[in-house]
C-alpha cells in the first residue's frame, strides 16, 4: 500500500471517489464543469420612483439612491434594507432629481452635489453632511452652478468625477425637437447640448453666487474661443454617462431624435474638445428630419455603438447608458452595459479603445428571480463595483453571478452511482450495521 493511503480515512477515499465521479465530465458526455451565468436579484423595492444609485468612495456598507421628487434614500448594501433618508431637496419639476455625486474626498469634506431639474433651470447643488453619516446637512446648500433651461426635457442629469479629480456635468440641448436654437453645435453664450468640467474646489467667480466652481486650465475651450466650462458638445439629451474605473474612458449615451440612439466613447488620453454631431447628425447619418442634417463637422466623432428605433431584439427608442463593469464577476469583465427605456432591453458591448469587437443581449440572462424589470432610468454601481439596474417604477435589482452544472451523461451517473454505493457502504461499516446479524 501507498504510504499516502495510511493517512487517507475511508470517509475521504469517499469524498475523494464522489469528487472524482464529478469532475470525469469528458468521459462519454459533456462536461460537468459550472459555467458561470448572470442573472439578477431584487435588490429593493417600494421607493418612490428612483432614478440613479450610487456609494460614496471605499464605502461598502451603503448605496444611495435619488428619488425623481427630491429625496435620497441610503439603502443597506448587503441586504437593501432602508436605512433612511439622507437628504430631502423638495424643489423639483417633473424630471426631478436625476444625479448624485460624492467628492472623491468625502471621507474627509464631506461633500456631495446633486443635479436636479425645477420649472426653469438646471442647478448642480452642493451639500454637506451633518455629523450623523447617515444625515445630510439640509442647511448647507452651496449653488456651483445653474443653468436656464428653454423647454422642459433633454436636461441630461448624470454627474460623476473623473479620474481627475473633476466633476463632469452633461447638459443636453434644452429641447424641443430638432434642437431649434442648435445648441448642440453653439460654443459661445451658451452651455447647453455640451459635457462640462469643472473644478468644484476652486472659484474663478467670487462675485457671481450661482457660478461658484474654478476652470481647469487644461479645458479645451480655456484659451480658445468657446465657453471655457465645455469640454465636448453636440449632444442632444446625453441620459447617463459613466467613467471606466478601470481604465478612465468615458462613455456618454446620447438619447436620438427619430431613427437613431448612440454611444459615444472618449478615451481616458483625449484632451477634450470632440464634437458629437447633433443636431447635424443622428448617430452616423445626417440627421433625416426636421431639415436640420448636414455632413459631419470637420472636428465631428461618430458614436462607437448605435441602433434603430424599432421593436427589434437590437432596436429600442430611448438610451439607457450604463457602466464598464468591474465587479468580481469574471465572465462579464470590460462588458459595457447599457439598456433602452421603453422596449426594456439589456444589452454589452466591448470596446478595445479602437471599435467595439462584441455585442451581447442579455435581455433573457437578466430576467429577475422576483418581479420584473422595466422602466430602466439607470444603471449604478457600488463601492465594490457591483452593478444595479435601477426601474423608476420603483425598484433596484443586481446584478449577480449565475452557476449552472450541465446535466451529466450516462458515463457519469454511473461513477457518481458507484461513488455513492460505495460511500454508503464505507459509512454503514463504520457504524457498525455492514453486516447482517447473526442468524
Amino acid at each position: 500500500m501507498h504510504p499516502l493511503q495510511h493517512q487517507v480515512s475511508s470517509g475521504q477515499r469517499w469524498r475523494i471517489f464522489l469528487t472524482a465521479a464529478l469532475a470525469l465530465g469528458t468521459i462519454g458526455g459533456a462536461s460537468a464543469t459550472a459555467q458561470a451565468q448572470i442573472t439578477s436579484q431584487l435588490f429593493a423595492s417600494m421607493l418612490n420612483s428612483p432614478t440613479f444609485l450610487t456609494a460614496p468612495p471605499g464605502d461598502t456598507a451603503r448605496v444611495f439612491v435619488t428619488e425623481r421628487f427630491g429625496d435620497i434614500e441610503i439603502l443597506d448594501a448587503n441586504t437593501g434594507a432602508t436605512i433612511g433618508t439622507f437628504l430631502s431637496i423638495g424643489d423639483t419639476d417633473g424630471e426631478g432629481l436625476q444625479g448624485l455625486a460624492f467628492h472623491p474626498n468625502y471621507a474627509g469634506n464631506g461633500h456631495f452635489y446633486v443635479y436636479y431639474r425645477t420649472t426653469t433651470l438646471s442647478r448642480l447643488v452642493r451639500y454637506t453632511v451633518s455629523g450623523d453619516p447617515n444625515v445630510a446637512d439640509s442647511l448647507s446648500a452651496h449653488v456651483v452652478i445653474e443653468i436656464a433651461q428653454p423647454g422642459p426635457d433633454h436636461n441630461g442629469g448624470w454627474i460623476g468625477f473623473g479620474p481627475d479629480g473633476y466633476l463632469y456635468v452633461p447638459t443636453g440641448d434644452g429641447g424641443n425637437q430638432h434642437d431649434p436654437a442648435n445648441n448642440g453645435q453653439n460654443i459661445v453664450g451658451e452651455l447647453l447640448g455640451s459635457v462640462l468640467r469643472l473644478d468644484v474646489d476652486g472659484d474663478d467667480f467670487p462675485g457671481d453666487p450661482n457660478r461658484n466652481y474654478a476652470i481647469p486650465s487644461d479645458n479645451f475651450f480655456a484659451d480658445k474661443t468657446g465657453e471655457d466650462e465645455m469640454w465636448a458638445y453636440g449632444l442632444r439629451n446625453p441620459f447617463r454617462a459613466s467613467f471606466d474605473r478601470l481604465t478612465g474612458d468615458f462613455y456618454i449615451a446620447d438619447v436620438g431624435q427619430n431613427t437613431h440612439e448612440e454611444i459615444n466613447f472618449q478615451p481616458a488620453s483625449s484632451t477634450g474638445g470632440e464634437n458629437y454631431g447633433w443636431r447635424l447628425r443622428e448617430g452616423t447619418i445626417a440627421t433625416p428630419s426636421g431639415g436640420v442634417g448636414g455632413p459631419q463637422p470637420p472636428d465631428g466623432v461618430d458614436p462607437i455603438y448605435e441602433y434603430t428605433h424599432g421593436g427589434g431584439d437590437t432596436q429600442g427608442l430611448s438610451v439607457t447608458g450604463g457602466y464598464v463593469y468591474r465587479g468580481s464577476i469574471t465572465a462579464i469583465q470590460g462588458k459595457y452595459f447599457f439598456a433602452d427605456f421603453v422596449t426594456e432591453r439589456i444589452w454589452s458591448v466591448e470596446h478595445n479603445g479602437v471599435s467595439v469587437t462584441l455585442f451581447d443581449d442579455w435581455t433573457d440572462d437578466l430576467v429577475p428571480d422576483v418581479s420584473t424589470i422595466d422602466q430602466i432610468v439607470a444603471f449604478g454601481e457600488d463601492a465594490n463595483a457591483n452593478l444595479y439596474i435601477v426601474d423608476l417604477s420603483g425598484q433596484i435589482f443586481r446584478v449577480v453571478e449565475k452557476i449552472e452544472v450541465p446535466a451529466l451523461g450516462t458515463p457519469q451517473l454511473a461513477l457518481l452511482s458507484l461513488g455513492i454505493a460505495l460511500g454508503g457502504a464505507i459509512c454503514l461499516r463504520r457504524a457498525g450495521l455492514g453486516r447482517l446479524p447473526a442468524g
